[in-house]
């Protein structure tokens, strides 16, 4: 196996998915992988400091911003998972009905406390509730989890009533009660893209390595854990 790994940063919410991804890839080609996957807000700072990695794999949007700013290279960028944003409540409890715009309206009104994250769906999910007219009224019992804490525990610990966050993070935590995804009168879909720095010196490696992730094969995998190929 290959000495150096090809060192990545990312996002919580593609986590689980690029661990297998990654050790599939380790298998077939004989590199190692080491991707860290932190806070997409943390991570977007970290490379914009100047922290080095061989592949930067975020919401493209990030993804965007970094080539923007020279922290990645133009051109580089790499579509990899469609996520869609999802509901849950703690297992156990009362499930809310959420099947339309207005039954998720009311369920947010109705929860005594709700969450959401500091990523693509929180931003989602707060101009969702400006436009609404409620941001107000629900403010005091909002709780944002801090950047890199899935919603998913808060609402398994019985901290919130009513989580958002992507369905991959809530997909396959212990104690809660996934309700579905948004309806599509207010579904998002954030994609989840890779970017290289400029002068990277695995960069050969990384294009296969994210060629790899973007095969029929891989896409099983992608599907397993709440997402679509991109």
């Amino acid at each position: 196996m290959d000495a150096t790994p090809i060192t990545g940063i990312s996002s919580m919410a593609t986590r689980l998915v690029l661990a297998e991804l990654a050790a599939a890839f380790e298998q077939a080609s004989g590199r190692r992988v080491a991707i860290e996957s932190v806070g997409g807000v943390d991570a977007a700072k970290r490379v914009q400091a100047g922290e080095a990695f061989d592949v930067v794999l975020l919401a493209s949007e990030a993804i965007d911003r970094l080539i923007a700013s020279g922290r990645l290279a133009a051109g580089s960028r790499v579509d990899l998972f469609r996520s869609p944003v999802a509901i849950a409540v703690r297992e156990g409890t009362a499930k809310p009905d959420v099947s339309s715009e207005d039954a998720v309206r009311r369920a947010v009104l109705a929860a005594r406390s709700l969450s959401c994250s500091t990523g693509p769906s929180g931003t989602h999910l707060a101009r969702l509730f400006e436009r609404w007219g409620i941001a107000e009224a629900i403010q005091p019992r909002l709780v944002q989890a801090p950047p890199g804490v899935p919603v998913g525990s808060l609402v398994a610990q019985g901290e919130v009533e009513l989580g958002f966050q992507q369905l991959s993070e809530l997909l396959h935590l212990p104690g809660i009660a996934v309700l579905g995804t948004l309806p599509a009168a207010i579904a998002h879909i954030t994609v989840f893209s890779a970017g290289l720095p400029p002068h990277g010196v695995q960069a050969a490696a990384v294009r296969e390595m994210l060629a790899f992730f973007n095969t029929p094969e891989a896409a099983a995998t992608t599907r397993r854990h709440g997402m679509e190929p991109a």
